[in-house]
């Protein structure tokens, strides 16, 4: 009996000590793996490191500098004169010279073809008060001898549907094929890069936008309704799900009810202010230019020193949504002697003063009113004022292909509500660089010009190469969309109606 409890308490021992010792081995190999590979891991990662930063091992180097590196922010886009302090532009030893303003547009050469809806003319001319011939069967004007006239006034500033149309028009004329063109009308949309939808939508809303007494629904509204009955009814529409599809939408209010139908298609808007992002976005849609109010100022003679305004605005100065900004800077600045703030309109005279003003001033404010952009810029531009922009949100035609902080200072918001602060910037511009910003000016000027017929460089051709820009998109979209199509619908291979996307706001 007791040779077994000897020999039991002896194996107890021996389990004991074989459990530890296998539970130090254990441990110690873990620790010699995990030192293994830190060392390894080490020994790979400090040349990348050491390459990545060149100042990580530079004896000697500016710590202030290194600091203002670390406060920088990332700031949208490519534009170089959004601020963060007057010191840090006052301390600016040296600004390498610019090159002359190209818009660098790898597509430049390439004519894109387009393919027209004939749409009836109550969706585009005939809000013109045009009605084709008596005995003619056809829904487009002879443009050959005179093109519809356009009201003009305000309605201009969001005419590109307009131009646009006469210039695909134009484009099927004999003698258009001797001169530069970015776009061609073809008949078999099968050819076409894109689909053209013919719909004059600011115009409508700006004429047609009410409901009369003995009206249910406005013009505006009904239009927008059968405009997405027909166009949805196209074999074109059905072939792509309309992502080849160009709809023009310029005024902010227009195409309301329309564009939660036709949202796969590409807008040629003003602005995204008023559009949820999954409708429109930067990525799909093309931001086109304002038509100037202002008269082009040709001959342009002037300089620093004969403009006598420092600044100036003159527009509505009471808006809503981020339009705040503008009565609390009319606060800051009415007291400067050299600024001109102050309210104006179309109307008394407005347009004659306003180009007045422009011409007399070193820069013009463009500020964010009920959406993140105006007409005002482009009124600027026309008048070689350098626009000063203080709108966040903003988006800018072709900046994809034209650096605007050549020819524009962008100040954030935030910083312009600081006392004193816009107004110190501003003066702090020498002249100098004021000139080299009007120069600039003067070189991209042509760039915003609307013109029938249209010239190379002008508004017009620039759209449709911002337009033929966004082809590769629309086809990328298109040919993933069909990925599934034949395993979903068997041979039933057109697409079906896309609904609008979830979450709009």
């Amino acid at each position: 009996m007791g040779e077994r409890t000897v020999s039991g308490s002896a194996i107890k021992v021996v389990s004991k000590k074989s459990l530890c010792c296998f539970f130090t081995m254990t441990t110690l190999l873990f620790m010699l793996s995990w030192l293994f590979v830190l060392r390894s891991t080490r020994s790979e990662a400090s040349p990348r490191s050491t390459n990545n930063n060149p100042n990580l091992f530079s004896f000697g180097s500016d710590p202030v500098q290194h600091k203002n590196n670390a406060e920088v922010e990332p700031s949208f886009g490519n534009r170089a004169i959004l601020v963060d302090s007057i010191e840090a532009t006052r301390d600016e030893k040296h600004v390498p010279e610019e090159e002359p303003v190209k818009c660098n547009n790898t597509r430049a050469n390439i004519v894109l073809r387009v393919f027209m809806y004939d749409l009836p003319p109550e969706f585009h001319f005939g809000l013109l008060d045009w009605k084709p011939e008596e005995n003619v069967n056809s829904v487009w004007p002879d443009i050959r001898n005179k093109a519809p006239h356009h009201p003009g006034g305000l309605n201009l500033q969001h005419s590109i549907e307009y131009w646009l149309t006469l210039d695909l028009l134009d484009s099927e004329l004999p003698e258009a094929a001797s001169s530069a063109r970015s776009v061609i009308r073809v008949r078999n949309s099968t050819e076409a890069d894109v689909i053209f939808v013919p719909f004059f939508s600011s115009l409508c809303y700006n004429r047609f936008s009410k409901t009369d007494p003995h009206e249910k629904r406005s013009r505006n509204k009904v239009l927008q309704e059968k405009l997405v009955k027909y166009v949805t009814a196209q074999e074109e529409w059905k072939r792509s799900g309309g992502r080849d599809h160009v709809i023009l939408a310029h005024h902010p209010n227009s195409m309301l009810d329309a564009r939660m139908k036709l949202w796969p298609g590409t807008f040629i808007l003003s602005d995204f202010g008023r559009y949820p992002p999954n409708i429109a976005n930067v990525e799909k849609d093309v931001i086109a230019p304002y038509k100037h109010v202002v008269r082009s100022y040709d001959n342009d003679q002037s300089s620093f020193d004969s403009r006598p305004t420092l600044l100036y605005f003159q527009g509505a100065i009471y808006r809503k949504d981020g339009g705040h900004v503008r009565h609390e800077l009319f606060y800051l600045l009415k007291n400067e002697k050299d600024v001109h703030f102050s309210f104006g309109s179309v109307q008394k005279g407005g347009v004659r003063k306003a180009t007045e003003g422009m011409r007399s001033s070193k820069f013009c404010l463009n500020i964010a009113g009920d959406t993140p952009s105006s007409n005002r810029l482009f009124d600027a531009i026309a008048s070689h004022c350098v626009p000063v922009i203080i709108s966040d949100e903003i988006e800018l035609p072709y900046e994809d292909v034209l650096d605007y902080s050549q020819f524009c200072v962008f100040v954030r918001t935030r910083d312009a509500l600081k006392k004193r602060f816009l107004i110190d910037f501003i003066r702090g511009i020498g002249k100098e660089d004021w000139t080299r910003m009007r120069n600039r000016l003067q070189e991209v000027q042509s760039f915003f010009e609307f013109q029938f017929p249209s010239k190379e460089g002008d508004a017009v051709q620039m759209i449709w190469q911002a337009v033929a820009r966004k082809v590769p998109f629309m086809k990328l979209k298109n040919n993933r969309s069909r990925r599934f199509l034949r395993s979903l619908y068997g041979k039933e291979m057109g697409h079906k109606t896309i609904p609008a996307p979830g979450n709009l706001w």
